[in-house]
C-alpha cells in the first residue's frame, strides 16, 4: 500500500471514529486526550520517532515491551495531544505522525480516546 492510500484510510478512520463518538453522545466541544499509537520490533527506531514526536509538541509515554503470540517482541508507545474532535486537526496529526513513522520505519497504529459525556447527560454512579 502506498502512503497516499494509507493516509486516505486513516482519514476515513478519523471521520468514522469522530462520527461514532458524537453519535453515541460524546461532548462535541470537549478537549479530548488523543493517544496516537506506534509500534516496532526495533527499539532504536521507535525511540527516534518518540524524540521527533516530543519535538513536535506531543507528550510521549514510556515505551512498553510486549510479547507477541508467536514469541516475538514488539515495542510500543503513545504520542499524546489534547485536541477537539475535529476532522481537520486529526487529519493534520495523522499526516505529521505517519510521516514520522515512515521516516523511521515503524508502524503507526492509529489513535484512541475516551468517551466524554455531555454536561446534560445523567451519568450513572
Amino acid at each position: 500500500m502506498n502512503q497516499i492510500d494509507e493516509r486516505e484510510e486513516w482519514y476515513a478512520f478519523n471521520q468514522e471514529t469522530i462520527d461514532a463518538l458524537l453519535e453515541d453522545g460524546s461532548e462535541a466541544d470537549a478537549d479530548y486526550t488523543i493517544e496516537h499509537h506506534f509500534a516496532s520490533t526495533n527499539f532504536d527506531k521507535l525511540e527516534k520517532v518518540a524524540v521527533d514526536a516530543f519535538k513536535a509538541g506531543y507528550e510521549v509515554t514510556d515505551a512498553e515491551e510486549l510479547e507477541l503470540d508467536d514469541g516475538g517482541t514488539v515495542y510500543c508507545f503513545d504520542a499524546v495531544a489534547e485536541r477537539k474532535l475535529t476532522y481537520e486537526l486529526l487529519n493534520k496529526d495523522t499526516d505529521t505522525l505517519l510521516a514520522m513513522a515512515s521516516k523511521h520505519g515503524v508502524h503507526y497504529d492509529g489513535w484512541g480516546t475516551y468517551y466524554m459525556p455531555r454536561d446534560d447527560e445523567d451519568v450513572e454512579q
